[in-house]
């Protein structure tokens, strides 16, 4: 028999359309590996609730590769160092992975193929974007840093790279690695257990994820609409599916290429955005952390220097603002795990702009609570709505959260996660009266005296 085939499984939790898993079947029986490598990644480990979909997503691969008659071993520690001692132990020659771009991640990678040395290759795969980050480059030949150029830069590539099925055989080795339990990893919250909201919302896996692009497909036509109407939300809902590679963009993409109208159009340059952010933490290893733009550290407020900060702070977080839009993202966030894209803006614009708080301490609240939670995503996002990236928000640009909430249609998406509010109008819903607000919070500060706040600090950090 072939020597065995390693699988290094990370966020590319799928059977189908997985080249890593496709080229290890085609060479030798196959041993799958999970690694749960915490200290790694820092600051950006795991959230809570990427955790739970994880041991979840986890779960249903195990029990679609048990139906192969094979399984996933499952390990907890140094990613580089345990793939290795496997290799030796089992004999395999090969370490296959799909690219990641986390800094963290790529690391790791490196790290592995030291720790491998002569005795086993590492052979890396695309696919978990439409193209490689770097494919993509200026008529100079390099990187785009602007989104607008790149993803014209990248219409004129697609359609992407044709996707593969599911690998005919998947042969299992002669012994089989010991690895963890699931339960061993704690991954799910128990004292108390918080993660109803999201098991409610959501469905996990590589079936559960084609099941969704199926639904939705039928509603893409509206989505350039829809997509900002929380309300009557017209949202994928594919981003978690995507992030956790249980469907690949070029699935995404071929199932729905042959759709007419803006609202493919539109979806198709998000799934471009996904390949942006890649190619920007690919350029700017840290940009999760650090701003790309200097000369913000005067504006904000940091919740570590004073208490009425650290509460504005947590008012923000638990949906006390006073502000319904903002509010309402935020315990949707809580509840599911996920946020209405549209009011994912205005609460990250609320934070850096009408609190003056670093966007550091939101792009970690997301991080912790987002099953979608993306290292390059989550930065660009924020960096973009502060003002501080290489491709940004002028600061200066405020956005107005009760205009956006009625300009929007919000009355009925804040009636469902700000109930205390359900009985208002929808003319009085979206700014209540203070005689009709009952037990909901009055705002923290006043859309006016913030804005004027906001752009005096940012004229002051200026020396202007």
């Amino acid at each position: 028999m072939s020597a065995p085939q390693i699988v290094w499984l990370r966020r590319d939790l799928r059977l189908a359309d997985q080249p890593a898993l496709h080229a290890a079947a085609q060479a030798g029986p196959v041993i799958p590996v999970f690694v749960l490598d915490d200290h790694r990644a820092g600051d950006h480990a795991y959230g809570g609730a990427s955790r739970v979909w994880l041991h979840h997503s986890l779960d249903s691969l195990s029990r679609s590769l048990a139906s192969r008659h094979s399984q996933i071993v499952l390990r907890r520690g140094d990613a580089p160092q345990i793939l290795a001692a496997i290799a030796a132990q089992t004999g395999a020659r090969c370490v296959h992975a799909i690219r990641h771009y986390e800094p963290w991640w790529k690391e790791a990678e490196d790290e592995l193929r030291d720790a491998l040395g002569e005795d086993a290759a590492l052979r890396l795969y695309d696919g978990n974007y439409l193209l490689p980050p770097g494919a993509v480059t200026t008529g100079s030949g390099d990187p785009y840093k602007i989104y607008t150029p790149f993803s014209k830069s990248m219409l004129e590539r697609m359609p992407p790279r044709d996707t593969l099925g599911e690998p005919d055989i998947i042969s299992a080795p002669d012994e089989w690695p010991e690895g963890d339990a699931p339960a061993d990893w704690d991954l799910l919250p128990t004292d108390p257990d918080w993660a109803g909201g999201i098991r409610d919302f959501w469905q996990v896996g590589e079936s559960a994820a084609h099941e969704r692009l199926t639904q939705w497909s039928d509603w893409v036509a509206e989505y350039d609409e829809a997509r900002n109407l929380p309300s009557n939300d017209g949202s994928s809902r594919l981003s978690p599916h995507l992030h956790w590679g249980e469907i690949s963009p070029a699935q995404v993409w071929h199932a729905l290429k042959g759709r007419r109208g803006q609202g493919w159009q539109t979806f198709a340059k998000e799934l471009i955005w996904r390949d942006y952010a890649q190619n920007v933490i690919d350029q700017f290893p840290d940009y999760g952390r650090t701003g790309y733009r200097e000369g913000y550290g005067e504006v904000w407020r940091n919740p570590n220097r004073g208490h009425l900060i650290e509460d504005d702070l947590r008012a923000w977080q638990q949906g006390r603002t006073g502000y319904p839009i903002v509010d309402a993202g935020m315990r949707q966030l809580w509840q599911t795990g996920w946020m209405h894209n549209r009011v994912r803006m205005i609460a990250a614009s609320f934070l850096v702009k009408h609190l003056l708080i670093d966007w550091r301490h939101g792009e970690q609240w997301y991080w912790d609570c987002l099953v979608d939670a993306d290292y390059g995503n989550n930065g660009v996002n924020w960096q973009w709505i502060s003002g501080t990236g290489v491709d940004s928000n002028m600061f200066v640009r405020i956005m107005a959260p009760l205009t956006q909430s009625a300009k929007f249609a919000a009355a009925d998406y804040i009636r469902e996660f700000v109930p205390e509010l359900a009985h208002l109008s929808d003319a009085d819903i979206h700014d209540p009266p203070e005689g009709k607000r009952g037990k909901y919070p009055s705002r923290i500060i006043e859309h006016k005296a913030a804005r004027e706040r906001a752009l005096n600090a940012y004229r002051d950090s200026r020396g202007e």
